[in-house]
Order: C-alpha cells, then structure tokens, then sequence
C-alpha cells in the first residue's frame, strides 16, 4: 500500500487553536530541537522503534525511517489565541521552559503571532479573552476561521495544513439535534444556535477545507455524527479527544497489568493539584465535569465490570482536579488504589506522581499532526482510532467501545503502520518460532 501514500514533499504548516502552555512548549520544542539544542523526548513518531518481520530478522527501525513523515525542519507554525502575546511572551508567561533556552530561540518565536480567536465566555467562564473575532453569526465566524487557514497557507508558501486543538476545555454538554446532520448543523452556525462550542466553529472549518484535525481536548467538538459525516465528504482525517499525559497515562499503564494478572479492584481515588490555564479552567464545575467524564471512562472500559463482576463489579473510582496556582505548569497526581489478590486479601498501592504536564503534552501535539499528516497523504478519512494511543477519550464510530489500554492501543498504531507500507502484521503468537524446530526434528 506504501505506493499510494503521497510524500511529504514542501512545507507543513500545524495550526493550533490555544496558543498557551501546551502549544508554545511545542513549537518551542521543535524549534529547539531543529537547532540542535534539545532532543524530541516523548515523540514516538521521532524516537520510537517499530519492528518488522519476524525478531530473527532484527529490523527495528526508527518509526520516523520507516513511514515518509513531514520533516520537522519544513514545519510551520500558526495558531490562534484569546490573547494577542507571541509565542515568545506567551511561553515566558507559561513558565513552562527554561528562559536561557526560550531566549536561545527568542527571534523564531516572536515571528509567531496569533490571529485573532473565536471565544464565547458560556464555554470558558473562567476566561476573559481580550484578542477575539467578532461576526454576524457563527457561520460568519467558521468563515474567518477559514480565510484565516488559506492566507496562513498562502501567506507561509505551504504544501499542507493540519490543525491540533490545544485550547481550553469547554463546559460539559452532550450532542443534541443541531449535531445530528452537516445540514443541521450548517443551519445551527446561521442560527447561532447555542449549543454549538467554539471548538465546533474550528473543527467545521478545517474540516470543510480538508485541513485534518486532531482534538487535545475533552470537549465533544468533531466527536457529533455531523463533522464525521463532514470528514468523510471531504475526504478529511480527524481524530480525538483529549492529551493523554499525567494521571491517565499512568492509570492506562497500571490497570492492564493489574487486567491482566486478574487481580481485583475494590477502590481508585485520583486526585491532582495543577495552577496553569488549564486547571484556572477546570476550577469551574462544568468545565471540570468534561475532563471528568473523559477521566472516568478509562478504567471502566479497561477492566469490563460487566464481564467481571467478582473481580471490578464493585470499583468506587473518584477523580479530583484543584486549582493551586503556586505549581503552575507541574502538575502533582495521587493515586490511591485499593487492590485484592489470592482467597480475597488486600493490598494498596500508591502513586505519587509529579509531572511537567505541558512536557508530556508537547510531543504528543507533534505526533498527532504528523501522523494526521501522514493519513491524509494515504487517503484515509474519517475517525483514525489508530491514533488512541494519545488520547484519555477515544473517538470511535458509532456503538463501538474504545480501547484504552495503552499497550493495546501501541499494537493497533503500529500495526496501522505496517499496513501503510506493505509489511506484515504482528500478532506476537510466536509459535512459528517453535514449529520449524519441531518440524525439522521429525
């Protein structure tokens, strides 16, 4: 299949809605990285291996060798923001990198300025954007979105856009008739219908365009029957939601293991102090009640109470967030795990974890836009869930349960990428191995 897939020829420019602590980190990062002064730690498409054939053969190439990737020296930067500061300023404010370094690269990041955002304060109560579009109504808005991706792309001389929400997580609501259809929902963006989030205006519009889009965030944006039905007419890759970084990436490390010993879960208590953008937002009730949801679901589709009642059937799992502004970008995670073995005895285990959350979000950002990319260029549409690996809240199609173990998601990715290129999948039986010695014995 790897004839088909176009190459990743010209320049690539990554938009992205949020230019705040995840998105400066990003672009900081690949600029550092491009001059030599930083490693992309944390991007498996840059840093991870992906074996081939069988191990006897030892082919183990790096991912980004192996699958014709967008080079990171012909990536572009873009996005919007509620405030008018260049990535320079926004990433001094973020506190999220080191200033010596930030200052190494000072003139790059100054060059990035944002346009103007789309914001509607009923979605992020605890934000006062100041550098916002205004429009007759929502469709007007989904336009200059639109203007705003062709004259970025013009403007930066571009082969191709992707676009990577990194935003803020807007108020917890759930899909209603105006996502039901793209007419419906066409009609709702003349209508100014309420329940459209400005998320939904950015997704509309990339999507529209053909420009693929990724979701870093909770929030139901291109996860409605409508912007999927809009993905598959133009042709256009989406994928979402929500960075999979601190506590959830380790709960999708831990409970498989435990998963897979059968060992039983009687309680997970999560709790996190976080005092960037992010968790101001979250302090807000109904914006946490979104990461909340994406939170939950984690374990409850891991461990399958329903097909294991004796052993999670009757799991008490509780997530807190608090905002504690002194830690900034680094956030702290515990986790107290209530867990029982051989004839029913207890144990616990305990996780004190503290991470560097816009660190850990950074490479994700660049995985997901080139391998959104990457599925473009081989003509794929639609939910790529292949991409879950990154992601709290898999999008899947309709009545189909995502799959959150992380080791399972891994396999799925890189299974998807030796399809791409005509190399056989991995099944890890094994057997093969074995069979020929048994068969040259007889």
């Amino acid at each position: 299949m790897s004839q088909q897939i176009r190459k990743a020829e010209g320049k690539l420019g990554i938009l992205t809605p949020g230019m705040g602590a995840v998105a400066t980190t990003f672009m900081a990062g690949v600029i550092a990285i491009n001059k030599g002064l930083a490693k992309p730690i944390g991007s498996v498409s840059q840093m991870g291996n992906i074996r081939l054939g069988k191990r006897t053969e030892n082919r183990n190439p790096l991912i980004k060798d192996f699958v014709p990737l967008a080079n990171l020296q012909d990536i572009v930067f873009g996005g919007w923001d509620l405030y008018e500061d260049n990535v320079y300023q926004a990433a001094m404010h973020a506190k999220v990198l080191d200033a010596n370094m930030l200052f190494q690269i000072k003139a790059e990041l100054e060059a990035i300025r944002p346009m103007k955002a789309v914001f509607d304060r009923t979605f992020v109560k605890n934000l006062d954007g100041t550098y916002i579009k205004t429009g007759t109504d929502k469709m007007d808005l989904a336009k200059q979105v639109m203007n705003d991706i062709e004259n970025f792309k013009e403007a930066n001389d571009l082969d191709r856009v992707v676009m990577v929400w990194c935003g803020s997580t807007e108020i917890y609501f759930e899909a209603s008739e105006v996502h039901n259809t793209i007419e419906a929902f066409e009609q709702g963006l003349k209508d100014n219908d309420p329940n459209i989030s400005p998320s939904m205006i950015y997704a509309y519009a990339a999507i529209k365009l053909g420009v693929p889009f990724a979701n870093g965030a909770p929030n139901l944006t291109c996860d409605i029957p409508a912007l999927v039905e809009l993905s598959k007419q133009t042709s256009t890759p989406i994928a979402g939601k929500d960075f999979k970084t601190g506590q959830t990436l380790m709960k999708t490390i831990l409970a498989p293991g435990l998963y897979a010993r059968a060992l039983g879960v009687s309680g997970w208590f999560s709790t996190n102090i976080l005092g960037n953008r992010d968790g101001l937002v979250l302090d807000d009730p109904d914006n946490f009640k979104t990461k909340e949801v994406s939170k939950l679901g984690v374990l409850e589709d891991i461990f399958k109470p329903e097909d294991n009642p004796e052993l999670y059937g009757d799991i008490y799992h509780k997530v807190r967030i608090n905002y504690y502004p002194p830690h900034g970008d680094n956030k702290e995670s515990w986790d107290n795990i209530d867990i029982f073995g051989w004839m029913g005895y207890q144990m616990q285990i305990k996780v004190n974890f503290l991470c560097r959350d816009s660190i850990l979000a950074a490479p994700i950002v660049l995985d997901l836009a080139l391998f959104i990319d990457l599925a473009k260029r081989a003509d794929m549409s639609g939910i790529q869930e292949w991409l879950s690996f990154y992601l709290k809240s898999p999008q899947t199609a309709e009545g189909l349960r995502p799959e959150h173990d992380i080791f399972k998601q891994l396999i799925k990715m890189q299974n998807t990428l030796r399809h791409l290129m005509g190399e056989d999948l991995i099944t890890h039986l094994g057997l093969d191995y074995y069979q020929e010695l048994v068969d040259e014995i007889l």
